[in-house]
């Protein structure tokens, strides 16, 4: 992938208002085009400005944080009363109290239409190729049409609505429901059989498509009835089946080591399904998933100083408490593979800080060359070691030029009493628990050693779909047709398969009901922006967690945005707001 190309896109402001999306339209747009010209050069040039686009709705203050945020497993507090209030958007939207004017879910509104928008005219431009005999052009078409119902689904999901449009001299006809369900369906059935299987993660494949399906199928339950009691019937679940079993008997396998899946090089990793292919060409590429999370007194990589976390969404204590009840007496750290992995291996004679602290610990440290500090994986919790700079911003070193490992100093809000970053499992809305250092912190995707600062320049693929999920939907539609058994399998299957490091695999279940699946389910896609989705399928979007404790059903699905619908008020009845708003 190669020839990095700029185009600019011309306003189509009546296109444009059928999505709704406020944006502005007249914008450089990345192009990542396949070797060649000609031909291949219109594929490539159609199709790679909504793959560029996927990336900004899944940044982690657009749709990947409205997931996270409204899920028992993330929480936002406004940082020392200083850093990520933002409006209160977050705080709103972990509450279930958002209003149609929230920023966070007008945003993942507007990078979802628009991206749908470029969609379909990446489907229109490539299906008139293909009728002026382009034959390069059938695969990228069958993967645009394939590309709309995975974004449709995205605002099925979080509006209850998908936009009906072929072609951009059309209005969008808004559909709901069954009437929903039945053209994504349509839509991913036209091109599961025609579309190319050999491709990566990174585009579109025949694996990708029948994992949409198994997804609409399994919630086509809740799609029906978003604000009822889901009524699942044998014949979608039947279907799960079908297509998680031609999944899992293709070409993938489940990863020994699981943070395998979240570093570097996982564009090579055999269970990836479908990722944002960040392999440094386009230089859009972000590490927000991982920098969102960890401490901003952080520096994940040392060779590159200006590398930092940003003390932002933690992990709920009622999240955490969902690993203890899992394993009682034992630490999920030693139980559970997923849980934990510790990179930074800090010396015996070292971990015991009694009586040490940052105004007296010059001597207490370990050095490795910058290249090779790892930081911890998985859960972060209590004291965390790694880089220190020196009063003029420089990594201190020691004569060899090696990078001295300290525990990492608290300068974001110790204030006066300085001292060391300590994640506790104490975080809420209350002073103490909006202190920077407070929760325990998601560190799943590995800080990637290509990015030069906090936030850009990745070369770790954002895992969207993946072999792990599609054998809990194969699980969980086994498990609803009465199939406990077959469900017991195949979890097991998934929880035993990470074996990397034999101690800490997790051991298998001996009986399954939906409240343990459920639970597993948290466990092996923490993180991935699926917990929402999932609370709401397995009827737990309404229960109290960590700073929330509304219960209106109604909250299952988010305001339309406020700016949509004054957009829309020339058009009578084009757009209804979702109720209780």
């Amino acid at each position: 992938m190669k020839n990095i190309k700029l185009y600019k896109i011309l306003p189509f402001a009546a296109f444009m208002f059928a999505f709704l999306g406020c944006t502005d339209l007249d914008e450089e747009i990345l192009d990542e085009s396949l070797t060649g010209t000609g031909e291949a050069e219109v594929v490539s040039g159609s199709i790679a400005p909504v793959y560029g686009m996927l990336r900004q709705v899944w940044m982690h203050t657009v749709n990947f944080g409205l997931q996270e945020v409204a899920s028992d497993e993330g929480i936002l507090p406004y940082r020392g009363g200083t850093d990520w209030f933002d409006g209160g958007k977050f705080i709103a939207v972990h509450q279930h109290l958002m209003t149609p004017t929230n920023g966070l879910v007008s945003d993942a509104w507007t990078y979802i239409t628009l991206t749908l928008s470029r969609a379909v005219l990446a489907e229109e431009r490539l299906r008139l190729e293909v009728e002026n005999g382009n034959s390069n052009a059938q695969d990228a078409l069958y993967e645009m049409v394939a590309m709309k119902a995975y974004l449709n689904m995205l605002a099925l999901d979080n509006w209850g609505l998908v936009f009906k449009k072929d072609g951009s001299d059309q209005l969008s006809e808004i559909l709901r429901g069954q009437e929903a369900i039945s053209y994504i369906e349509t839509e991913l059935l036209s091109v599961v059989d025609g579309i190319n299987s050999n491709k990566g993660p990174g585009r579109m494949n025949k694996h990708a498509v029948e994992a949409l399906l198994a997804r609409l199928y399994l919630n086509a339950a809740v799609y029906r009835d978003p604000y009822g009691t889901p009524e699942f019937r044998d014949s979608d679940l039947d279907k799960v089946i079908q297509y998680t079993t031609n999944i899992i008997n293709g070409p993938y396998a489940l990863s020994p080591e699981y943070f395998d899946l979240f570093n570097d090089d996982n564009n090579t990793n055999p269970e990836l399904i479908f990722a944002l292919d960040q392999r440094g060409v386009l230089q859009t590429e972000h590490s927000r998933w991982q920098y969102w999370s960890i401490s901003g007194d952080q520096v994940p990589r040392p060779e590159s100083p200006s590398t930092r976390g940003t003390d932002a969404v933690a992990m709920t204590p009622s999240f955490y408490q969902t690993w203890v009840d899992a394993y009682g007496d034992v630490d999920p750290a030693d139980a559970d593979a997923r849980f934990f992995k510790e990179n930074t291996m800090v010396p015996e004679e070292l971990r015991d800080l009694t009586g040490v602290n940052p105004t007296n610990d010059a001597n207490h440290f370990y050095t490795v060359e910058a290249t090779e500090f790892e930081m911890d994986r998985g859960i972060l919790r209590n004291i965390i070691w790694g880089p220190r700079k020196d009063e003029n911003g420089n990594i201190i070193t020691d004569e060899n030029g090696k990078v001295k490992i300290y525990p990492v100093i608290n300068r974001r809000s110790s204030g006066a009493d300085i001292r060391y970053v300590d994640h506790t499992l104490k975080v809420d809305f209350t002073t103490e628990g909006s202190l920077h250092n407070a929760g325990f912190r998601f560190s799943k995707y590995q800080f990637s050693r290509t990015a030069p600062n906090c936030c850009s320049n990745s070369s770790v693929d954002i895992v969207l779909i993946r072999l792990g999920e599609i054998y809990l939907m194969r699980a969980e539609a086994k498990l609803r047709k009465g199939d406990n058994a077959g469900a017991l399998a195949d979890v097991n299957t998934l929880r035993t398969s990470r074996n990397a490091r034999p101690a800490q695999t997790p051991a298998p279940l001996s009986a399954i009901d939906l409240d343990i699946l459920f639970r597993e389910s948290g466990f092996e896609l923490y993180w991935e922006g699926l917990r929402r989705v999932y609370q709401i399928r397995f009827g737990k979007y309404e229960d109290s967690w960590t700073e929330k404790t509304d219960s209106d059903v109604n909250k299952r699905l988010f305001p339309i945005p406020q700016k949509a619908m004054d957009g829309a008020s020339s058009e009578a009845g084009f757009l209804v707001q979702n109720p209780g708003y």
